[in-house]
């Protein structure tokens, strides 16, 4: 239980000490803990057990021979001093393998502890994947963690809210039918001042590509869709955008284990490029919303490639560049660093194309260490960062050791920080005012906007 100082409580996990006045940083976890019996908690971990993990995750209990090579895999175990208990193995043990070993029969106060880790004290990223000797997926056994706890109903307030206005709206913003349109709209003639010909084409059948973005995009960030029908616009891009629901290519749901709403969000957006006939869907920069219509969504609702194909950003401009779509007028003369996004590298693998468009677009590239597939994780993917603001000092907490990669990456000349990832770009902006970085952060259509040449 939480010690309490003068009307602030104080919870401690580890050297971890968080404090909410008027309130408690597990709103979502007691409340829904709360309502549990022990009863319930064994049948939904039965169910999900022998109902839905099958032979892969007896195969990776079976195999782990809790060796601890994947320990220092992990940001969260770095950066807590190679505290055990935030290793990845460290983790599967205070989760998992206890729901396991005891056939299901463990406490609320347990689901609730086991909720908390599992999603707030892993991203997900797979890194520790790559250290295991035997491959096991550990970011999946977190990913069945939080799964037994979404259908037990306990899960950190923000990121349920999130799954929310998926089931209700489509996007993770709560954003309107009519918002949606009028923003497009607005952002059309934003650009036309620039370019007076350009359209932002809406419904338009049988164009070469839909493109969809994520919902932060219409509601907080809509210069980065000015930015991308200029330069739709003059590569001379067959597009089109949706003006029903199906434009939003994110899904936190995927992360909250809300598979149900996952399969809706997912199914939304690829009939709603069916139905616009198009050839592919081209996707902005977001690392987790690419992994779930290239690895989750589709494969939860029974296909084992996405029916349209799915090209992402990092992709998109590399075609374009290497087509002669898109010429420079001249280098982005500031040095630059570039963060490889989890989901878009170590599952995508688009290191190569990344740092080819990084090359052609900026002047200087200084490489942070270690990069490319064995890069830190931003620490706000995998839902994280979604988990809202109660858990933000155990993120900046959990990613000293990306603060540390920055730093020596700005020692050696780098002042722009590039994460062409939306949950990156937050997470790392964040680490940046934490740790008085003093790196500027950018998008990669940021500077290709800049620095492309454009009609006189």
């Amino acid at each position: 239980m939480p010690a309490s100082a003068g009307g602030v409580k104080v919870f401690h996990r580890g050297a971890m000490v968080h404090q909410l006045r008027g309130g408690t940083v597990f709103e979502g976890l007691e409340r829904g803990a709360e309502k549990l019996t022990e009863d319930r908690i064994e049948k939904v971990i039965d169910r999900v057990i022998k109902g839905e993990t099958g032979a892969r995750l007896k195969a990776y209990v079976e195999t782990c021979i809790h060796c601890g090579l994947c320990s220092e895999a992990c940001h969260y175990y770095l950066s807590h001093d190679n505290d055990p208990r935030f290793s990845p193995v460290g983790k599967v043990k205070q989760t998992l393998w206890e729901m396991v070993k005891k056939k299901g029969r463990v406490s609320p106060e347990f689901i609730k502890k086991a909720s908390e880790i599992a999603s707030t004290e892993c991203n997900a990223c797979k890194r520790c994947a790559m250290y295991c000797p035997f491959g096991i997926d550990i970011a999946y056994l977190m990913l069945v963690v939080r799964r037994i706890c979404h259908l037990l109903g306990v899960t950190p307030l923000y990121i349920q809210d999130t799954a929310h206005s998926h089931a209700v709206t489509m996007n993770q913003m709560w954003v309107k039918d009519d918002e949606w349109i009028d923003t497009l709209q607005w952002q059309e003639e934003e650009a036309q001042a620039e370019i007076p010909t350009l359209r932002i084409p809406l419904e338009k059948e049988g164009a070469d590509i839909m493109y969809s973005v994520i919902g932060p995009e219409p509601k907080f960030q809509a210069q980065l869709l000015y930015q991308a029908a200029v330069i739709m616009d003059v590569a001379g891009v067959n597009w089109t955008m949706p003006a029903t629901p199906g434009w939003d290519n994110s899904d936190m749901a995927m992360y909250t284990g809300d598979n149900e709403i996952m399969g809706r969000v997912k199914r939304e957006h690829f009939e709603t490029a069916i139905r616009l006939k198009v050839k592919r869907i081209v996707m902005g920069e977001c690392g987790h919303a690419f992994r779930s219509v290239y690895d989750m969504g589709n494969r939860w609702l029974g296909w084992r490639m996405p029916p349209i194909p799915i090209v992402h950003a990092i992709q998109f401009y590399y075609e374009l560049l290497k087509e002669g779509k898109i010429k420079i007028a001249k280098k982005y003369p500031t040095p630059v660093t570039l963060h490889d996004p989890c989901n878009v590298i170590r599952g995508g693998g688009l290191m190569d194309m990344s740092r080819y468009v990084v090359n052609t677009i900026c002047e200087e590239l200084v490489e942070m260490h270690p990069n490319r597939e064995h890069n830190y994780c931003c620490c706000a993917g995998g839902g994280v960062i979604n988990c809202g603001p109660p858990y933000k000092m155990k993120r900046m907490q959990g990613n000293r050791v990306k603060a540390e990669q920055l730093f020596a990456a700005k020692a050696r000349g780098a002042k722009i920080l590039i994460a062409p990832c939306h949950n990156c770009h937050s997470g790392l902006e964040d680490i940046s005012h934490h740790y008085s970085l003093g790196l500027e952060i950018k998008f990669i259509g940021d500077i290709l906007y800049e620095v492309m040449e454009k009609p006189a």
